[in-house]
């Protein structure tokens, strides 16, 4: 699991995120969730991914601080639920900040582009304040399409570090992946293992079998391959384990090839990416 640890992917103002995240979209704010963080962590992830939405960051904070881990070895996401404007852009994240009992966050994202031009702008303004002020490292997006991308791109004054999307090989987004690659925005996967949906694909199972690796971690690799971060999530500790011991393979060039042939823009829940 050492490789785990240390595999990091650089993003643009020069910090790095760990290759591989653990998220908790769903967990709830429980003991539970806290004890799946912290085994998360002490089994090789450096690497936490909640938000405001999610309603389960006290528990991820629980997890972070009882894994006994240096926090300065973990990297910690958070998001803000909602464009509603400069000033509870900063009130919102105060209250997350105190929820997980951090002095700071590495990453913060505005969780999706819902809210229109205007408010989207007054947020990033926001957690521009934010970074200058320490509070956090960097500074992103999610769920943005190429528009909100350009928009953004036009009026800021930090670039953002990641742009976080559905992906995985029946959700490829290749208009936004090539936008983010020509911009050097680091692309984050959630949903990489689209929910266990597509685990009996006979295509995904039989490059499992080849490499003697479960479809969640064929999976993995592919999102790994393409550069992505891919953001794992399961409540079974087991798992935590098997979806982190992805560093001992490759996936071939026809492997690769086969997988991403299976795109069919399979979206799991919603598409902010479309919004106005």
């Amino acid at each position: 699991m050492a490789a785990a640890a240390t595999t990091a992917r650089l993003l643009n103002n020069g910090t790095k995120i760990p290759a591989v995240g653990y998220g908790v979209y769903e967990l709830p704010n429980s003991r539970q969730t806290s004890q799946l963080v912290t085994h998360a962590l002490q089994s090789g992830y450096r690497h936490v991914d909640t938000a405001a939405m999610y309603d389960n960051e006290e528990a991820t904070g629980r997890g972070i601080h009882d894994s006994g881990l240096p926090r300065a070895q973990i990297f910690v996401t958070t998001k803000l639920s909602a464009n509603r404007g400069y000033q509870e852009t900063l009130d919102e994240f105060h209250q997350s900040l105190q929820k997980l009992a951090l002095d700071y966050v590495d990453l913060y994202l505005i969780h999706s582009p819902y809210g229109g031009p205007a408010k989207r702008l007054e947020s990033w303004k926001a957690m521009e304040k934010l970074h200058h002020d320490g509070l956090v490292k960097s500074i992103g997006v999610s769920n943005f399409g190429v528009h909100h991308l350009k928009e953004l791109l036009e009026h800021c004054t930090i670039k953002p570090v990641v742009n976080q999307i559905e992906l995985h090989p029946w959700q490829t987004q290749p208009n936004i992946t090539a936008f983010c690659r020509d911009h050097g925005i680091a692309i984050e996967a959630y949903s990489p293992l689209v929910r266990a949906e597509k685990k009996h694909d006979p295509t995904l199972t039989s490059i499992g079998h080849k490499h003697g690796k479960s479809w969640a971690q064929v999976l993995i690799r592919w999102s790994l391959q393409h550069e992505y971060v891919p953001l794992t999530k399961t409540s079974t500790e087991a798992r935590i384990r098997q979806n982190l011991d992805v560093f001992d393979f490759k996936l071939g060039v026809d492997d690769m090839q086969a997988l991403d042939a299976l795109n069919e823009d399979l979206h799991l829940e919603w598409d902010p990416t479309t919004a106005d």
